[in-house]
C-alpha cells in the first residue's frame, strides 16, 4: 500500500500537468470565433532547393493571426503570417518538407540570419506576409468518402509586393476544430527578394520556394 501511495505521489505533478495543459487547449479553443485561426496549432513551412554546391532547407513559421470562412465566395477570410518566427532547419520543419539529415545549431542560426536579412525576407521593414482571401469554394470529391477539399483565392503580400495567389486545401475535421493543409510555390524574385548565394553564385539556393499552410480554425 506504501508503495502505491508513494507511487501516485510522484506522478501527480506530471498528471496534473497533462490535465491543465489539456484544460488550457480547450479552453482557448473554447474562446475562439467559428473560422477563426487556432494561432498554437497552425504553422507554414517551406522547402527552400539548393543552387550550385548550396544544401536543400527547410524552414517553419508561426501564423499570427487569421480568419477563414469556407464555402464563400467573397470576404473569406486573412492569414497574417510572422516572418520573425520563421527559423530555418529545424527537425520539424526538416521533416514536414522532406529534408533528409540534420544540421547543428550554428548552422541553422547562420541560415536564419541570412533568410531574414535585408536582401531576403527583410523581416525588420517587412515583418509580416498577409493573404487576402477573396473566396473559398468547394472542390468536387472524386470519392465519396476524399475529405472536402476547397480552393483558396486571393493576393498574397511578401516583402511589399502583393500577387495573386490561389491554394487547393484539404479540410479534415477534429475536435472543435477544422484542420486545412494545403501548398503553392514562389519565385523570391517576383517579390522583389534575391535569392542567397555566396562564392560568386557557386553556393547558394533555388529562386522556386515551396511553401506549404497547416492551418487550424474553430469548426464552423
Amino acid at each position: 500500500m506504501n508503495r502505491f501511495v508513494s507511487l501516485v505521489a510522484r506522478q501527480l505533478p506530471a498528471l496534473a500537468g497533462i490535465v491543465l495543459s489539456a484544460a488550457s487547449s480547450f479552453a482557448q479553443q473554447s474562446a475562439l470565433q467559428p473560422g477563426q485561426v487556432d494561432v498554437q496549432r497552425s504553422k507554414a513551412y517551406a522547402f527552400v532547393a539548393a543552387r550550385g554546391l548550396g544544401h536543400e532547407h527547410g524552414v517553419e513559421g508561426r501564423v499570427a493571426s487569421g480568419t477563414i470562412r469556407l464555402g464563400v465566395a467573397q470576404q473569406a477570410g486573412e492569414l497574417t503570417f510572422d516572418l520573425k518566427s520563421f527559423v530555418c532547419d529545424t527537425a520539424d520543419s526538416r521533416g514536414y518538407v522532406g529534408v533528409k539529415g540534420t544540421t547543428d545549431e550554428s548552422t541553422q542560426q547562420q541560415t536564419t540570419a541570412n533568410m531574414i536579412s535585408a536582401a531576403v525576407l527583410d523581416v525588420a521593414k517587412f515583418p509580416t506576409a498577409t493573404y487576402l482571401i477573396r473566396s473559398s469554394l468547394p472542390l468536387a470529391k472524386q470519392q465519396p468518402n476524399d475529405p472536402d477539399r476547397f480552393e483558396l483565392s486571393g493576393d498574397f503580400t511578401l516583402h511589399g509586393v502583393t500577387r495573386p495567389l490561389s491554394i487547393r486545401v484539404i479540410a479534415e475535421p477534429a475536435p472543435g476544430l477544422i484542420r486545412l493543409r494545403g501548398h503553392f510555390s514562389v519565385k523570391q524574385r517576383d517579390f522583389g527578394m534575391t535569392p542567397f548565394s555566396k562564392a560568386f553564385g557557386a553556393i547558394g539556393v533555388a529562386d522556386e520556394v515551396k511553401i506549404w499552410g497547416d492551418v487550424s480554425i474553430a469548426a464552423q
